[in-house]
């Protein structure tokens, strides 16, 4: 498969470029042996990509490796080997894939690989921010500290998932349910009515017709509504797997009215933690912002931060290059440039990413808050003006038969 890449070449120079392989791996290992110090390194997107869909399948539930990385932390604190420590928790781990990940990586270092370089090898189990951390750990000898601090960013960003997940479940189910009865009621109910009134022959009210054949309309059109339906969504799917349509719908992400502040407040509060991260356990700055790009999924928001990072390396700081791109809040810009001129950025970093985190679950809880009573008086209307349409006609059909 293809990658892109960003790299320092051997005269310390910025260079892009694209390089072939069969993993992220051994595409870091070709542009090394070149003479290459990556930056940030990209697989090309394809439509349909089998490699990514295997990998899917076989990704390992982050809970698993939060747990791993905490026991590994004790095991190696405790003065066990690395390999001695794996193979320990390949009889405690729950979860085949990762016993498996375990396995390889253990036998990669018996055959003389650190441990950063075997996990490398393992994307899905193990991203580039969890290795590169480990990278950093092994060369300061603070391997386990670095262990404890990935799992717990790895377990702050889980709960944050799990709290704007759980927060929308609610409204979803409502929603759902809501449909359901419609469809119920359209299907089953409304045209026993019609039959009922050609039975008796009666004249039936306008209201109810116009309901009555709206129900034959959809129920005649069903087939078709559902597959324009198909292929609009088809289509928009096959858009937003295009470099441009992701674009535009990340764009539309952080401006939508409500909701873009909370992804705003979100995508920053992660960058936070990922900087406070890496920063605390030693990585250069170009190195944790091309990090940064490959932990977040918006392009808006991997632009914003490479523009930083091309700018931190033509010394302009950090601060200054955030202050021009408007997707950074002023707080964290003040913030940053206070870390920088206290020598405190990790700690800064930190403290803004709880701030935005808390406001973040604020402004999620009130716009949930203001959904379920508006999500309550639209299906609440739909189904009492069906139901009365349905009740007055069958008033009007015994009015008409007295």
């Amino acid at each position: 498969m293809d990658f892109t890449y960003v790299a320092y070449d051997r005269n310390r120079r910025v260079i892009k470029g694209k390089v072939s392989a069969t993993n992220e791996g051994s595409a870091n290992n070709i542009l090394s042996a070149s003479g290459f110090q990556v930056l940030n390194l990209k697989s090309k997107p394809g439509f349909l990509n089998s490699e990514k869909l295997n990998m899917s399948l076989s990704k390992v539930n982050p809970k698993e490796v939060i747990m791993f990385s905490r026991q590994m932390a004790l095991l190696l604190s405790s003065g066990t080997d690395i390999v001695a420590s794996l193979e320990l928790l390949q009889t405690q781990v729950s979860d085949k894939e990762l016993k498996k990940k375990l396995a390889e990586v253990a036998t990669d270092i018996r055959g003389g690989s650190s441990l950063s370089n075997a996990m490398r090898k393992h994307p899905r189990v193990f991203p580039a921010l969890y290795w590169r951390a480990i990278s950093a750990g092994e060369k300061s000898g603070s391997m386990e500290t670095v262990m404890r601090q990935m799992a717990d960013y790895m377990e702050k960003r889980m709960l944050t998932t799990k709290k704007i997940k759980g927060a929308l479940s609610y409204p979803i189910m409502v929603l759902v349910a809501a449909v359901v009865v419609i469809a119920i009621m359209v299907q089953f109910v409304i045209p026993t009515f019609s039959s009922l009134y050609d039975a008796f022959g009666a004249s039936m009210p306008k209201a109810a017709k116009t309901l009555l054949d709206g129900s034959a309309w959809l129920k005649h059109n069903g087939l078709f509504i559902f597959i324009g339906a198909a292929l609009l969504a088809g289509v928009g799917f096959a858009i937003s797997k295009t470099h441009r349509g992701k674009y535009e719908i990340d764009r539309a992400m952080l401006r939508m009215p409500i909701i873009g502040r909370i992804n705003n407040l979100n995508e920053l509060a992660r960058l936070c933690r990922t900087m406070a991260l890496l920063f605390k356990v030693g990585l250069p700055l170009p190195e944790i912002m091309a990090l940064s790009v490959q932990n977040t999924n918006n392009k808006i928001v991997a632009e914003s931060i490479e523009g930083v990072q091309k700018d931190l390396i033509r010394g302009e700081g950090l601060s200054k290059p955030m202050a021009k791109r408007p997707f950074f809040l002023p707080l964290m810009v003040q913030m940053v440039e206070v870390g920088e001129e206290t020598g405190n950025l990790d700690n800064t970093l930190a403290t803004v990413a709880e701030t935005y985190e808390v406001e973040a679950d604020d402004k999620t809880a009130a716009a949930v808050g203001l959904i379920q009573p508006i999500m309550t008086v639209v299906l609440g209307g739909v189904v009492a003006l069906l139901a009365s349409t349905m009740v007055s006609a069958m008033y009007g059909m015994y009015g008409q038969i007295k």
